[in-house]
């Protein structure tokens, strides 16, 4: 794929990746592809971990935070293993998840979001995950409620999964790491 610099280019929005993933080299990308060809994810990808780096360089905005693979990414950090510029390149997925949040440009990723709401409701709840309830809720709201119910069953049965939550001792600490993240 091709990729070129275009009228709707925001060259300001590198400097904010930067900013926001700490990641100084991304400038030093010289795409050698290193990254793209570990990725156990890069099959699912519209774009390729490089080419979200080539794109960040050319400050091509609207297509890094309307792609599929910024949301396609699992973070398993083998790209920013094999980065001879040293670029944790999972990490810098990771801020444009969250850039990609604060715009709402979420419709590539709608059920990772989804997940990440239904998973973070469920640790502020208990203060853990509730899988099963994680599990039927996510199953629910994307109508499937039977997706994976022959693993869930599987799981169940061999005490790996839970019927009900269980909660922690000290909730009132989640509670409060979970208010002061809500007050910015």
């Amino acid at each position: 794929m091709f990729l070129e610099k275009t009228d709707t280019t925001d060259p300001g929005f590198l400097t904010a990746v930067v900013r926001a993933s700490g990641q100084k080299t991304l400038f030093h990308c010289y795409q050698c592809g290193k990254c793209t060809a570990g990725c156990p994810a890069a099959f699912a990808m519209d774009y390729k971990p490089n080419q979200v780096i080539r794109l960040l360089q050319l400050g091509q905005k609207d297509k890094v935070l309307s792609a599929r693979a910024i949301w396609v990414c699992s973070g398993c950090s083998t790209c920013t293993t094999r980065c001879p510029c040293n670029i944790d390149i999972a990490q810098v997925m990771d801020s444009l998840r969250v850039i990609a949040r604060q715009e709402g440009k979420t419709a590539q990723g709608r059920r990772v979001v989804l997940f990440n709401d239904l998973f973070l409701q469920s640790v502020k709840r208990n203060g853990r995950v509730f899988e099963t309830g994680v599990a039927l809720s996510f199953n629910l709201r994307t109508k499937a409620p039977l997706r994976d119910a022959a693993i869930g069953r599987f799981m169940l049965r061999h005490g790996k999964l839970g019927l009900t939550p269980v909660r922690i001792k000290k909730i009132q600490e989640v509670a409060r790491i979970f208010g002061e993240r809500e007050k910015g």
